[in-house]
């Protein structure tokens, strides 16, 4: 059974944090790892976040600095990169191994869904995933998973401080399509929330389209957490 290691970057999770890992305390085992990378919390997180996790590292703050840190602490011959705010099903650990198990796949993710209840976050998600489907492109909330010898290849998540999942998806394409499980992974709905799902949809497309068009992932990323 290959060897699966469970990178989960976090910052100033403390509300949050204790609830992620009891869920994935079940993916634990002889045969995976679950390895938690602080990007220098202020709170209590680290205290928090030790005696659930393999490892609790310190990293560069900034998702693409610690999830490379991550995985150079990693022993994993597969690595999966998920989100704090993100809870993905009971048997996730089987579902990657069997993707990554079909010949010339290297690398893949989950469709996703918003744990809210308003009707405008199922149009979302819906959206999310048969882009993703589509474009080959996955994001971060879709919990991306890859074989270690070719994350290592493409040199791992490009330093951007914003849009590293894209940057990193079409690195991977280089290789193989994605796997595209249909099984769902819920991650929190509370930026959409917070901010109006209009208008974080706007914002969103917005930032992307720029993005594309080859705008400066540092302003790119001024423009979001300012939003």
């Amino acid at each position: 059974m290959p060897r699966l290691s469970i990178i989960l970057p976090v910052l100033n999770e403390e509300a949050h944090i204790v609830a992620c890992l009891h869920v994935l305390q079940p993916l634990r085992g002889p045969e995976s790892e679950l390895i938690v990378v602080d990007g220098g919390s202020h709170d209590h997180t680290v205290a928090l976040a030790e005696p659930l996790a393999d490892r609790v590292i310190g990293g560069s703050r900034g998702r693409a600095a610690q999830m490379n840190a991550g995985a150079g602490q990693a022993s994993g011959v597969i690595l999966w990169f998920l989100h704090a705010d993100s809870l993905p099903p009971p048997d996730a650990a089987t579902l990657i191994r069997s993707a990554l198990a079909q010949p010339n796949r290297h690398w893949g993710r989950f469709d996703v869904r918003l744990s809210g209840r308003h009707p405008l976050l199922r149009v979302v998600e819906t959206l999310m995933n048969l882009r993703s489907r589509l474009t080959g492109i996955a994001t971060g909330d879709q919990g991306i998973f890859v074989r270690r010898e070719v994350f290592e290849r493409v040199g791992g998540y490009p330093a951007l401080a914003l849009m590293e999942d894209i940057a990193l998806s079409r690195l991977l394409k280089r290789h193989s399509r994605p796997v595209c499980l249909r099984q769902r992974l819920t991650t929190s709905s509370r930026r959409w929330e917070s901010n109006g799902i209009l208008r974080t949809i706007l914002l969103m497309w917005r930032l992307r389209l720029a993005y594309f068009f080859g705008a400066d992932p540092d302003r790119l990323a001024r423009m979001y957490y300012r939003a």
